[in-house]
């Protein structure tokens, strides 16, 4: 996309979309309302906050797809259009936040197909996609998931620590290691903290803008062992830190801050393995 997006540009869109602007963020606050102070606002969906400024730059990213030349589509934009707002209107009445979340993707893009249209929409296809990382999961599926995903991390986690001849011992989710219990909860390794960093996942394919798909489908498969061995080791290191140091320092700041480790080690083997895959393919190429 080579067209450069002027300040004049910028200021006469805003004069044109100043109103629907407005309309838009008075319909959506009372749903980040609601996030801001009750789902958001709990540990395991901490992640959304920050799903939502990289959605915000993604838009800003692309902000010239939307000087594209491109013709609206008006049928397949309105259907969409009263589609959403009927989503939004039965997820706002009945409290679904899920369908609430939905419909504010849909009505994002039918407003880009009744002003800009298809060639647009398409150009904008990642931010759009991007969104559904903000949208809640049901708690049924979440349960589902979580409970096994955090037998298997306190499983590794106790034998690893076993090979390495520390007192430890496992009943479900919780481990013993020495006088302390450690519980391994939600927050440490269930499917949100999967969700987060398969959001890290695609953001960093989407940044590096690979041409091969088969090189990001594989990236973007490997995103499910990353995040299982990321949750060990924080789990590892938690445990440990108990372990040393006592309960208080092991469940204070440090088990916070074991958070900012668990995605600082999932980046750092998603770039592993993406060098890697690179050097498997020149490897080949040179062959050839």
């Amino acid at each position: 996309m080579n067209l450069r997006v002027t300040q004049e540009q910028i200021q006469s869109a805003l004069k044109a979309w100043w109103p629907l602007m407005i309309g838009f963020i008075v319909l959506i606050s009372p749903t980040y309302h609601n996030l801001f102070n009750n789902i958001w606002s709990e540990a395991d969906q901490a992640h959304g906050p920050l799903v939502l400024m990289v959605v915000l730059y993604l838009f800003y990213d692309k902000r010239e797809a939307f000087y594209l030349p491109s013709k609206s589509a008006n049928f397949s934009g309105w259907l969409l259009f009263f589609f959403a707002l009927l989503c939004y209107v039965i997820g706002r009445s009945q409290d679904i936040l899920i369908l609430d979340m939905f419909a504010q993707i849909m009505l994002i893009a039918s407003l880009i197909l009744l002003f800009k249209g298809w060639k647009v929409l398409l150009a904008l296809w990642f931010p759009l996609f991007f969104m559904l990382f903000m949208v809640p999961l049901p708690g049924f599926f979440v349960d589902a998931v979580t409970m096994p995903m955090k037998i298997a991390v306190s499983q590794v986690a106790e034998h690893v620590l076993y090979w390495f001849d520390y007192p430890i011992a496992r009943t479900g989710v919780v481990l013993q290691i020495g006088q302390y219990q450690l519980l391994v909860a939600d927050a440490c390794a269930g499917m949100h903290t999967l969700i987060s960093l398969e959001a890290l996942g695609l953001l960093y394919l989407n940044l590096v803008k690979h041409d091969s798909l088969a090189r990001n489908v594989v990236l973007a498969l490997f995103i499910i062992p990353i995040s299982f061995t990321a949750n060990t080791i924080r789990v590892i290191a938690i445990t440990l830190i108990t372990y040393y140091f006592g309960d208080e320092v092991g469940q204070g700041f440090v088990h916070g801050f074991a958070g900012i480790v668990l995605f600082m080690v999932a980046l750092i083997l998603i770039i592993t393995i993406d060098t890697l895959i690179q050097k498997m393919v020149v490897a080949k190429l040179e062959k050839e």
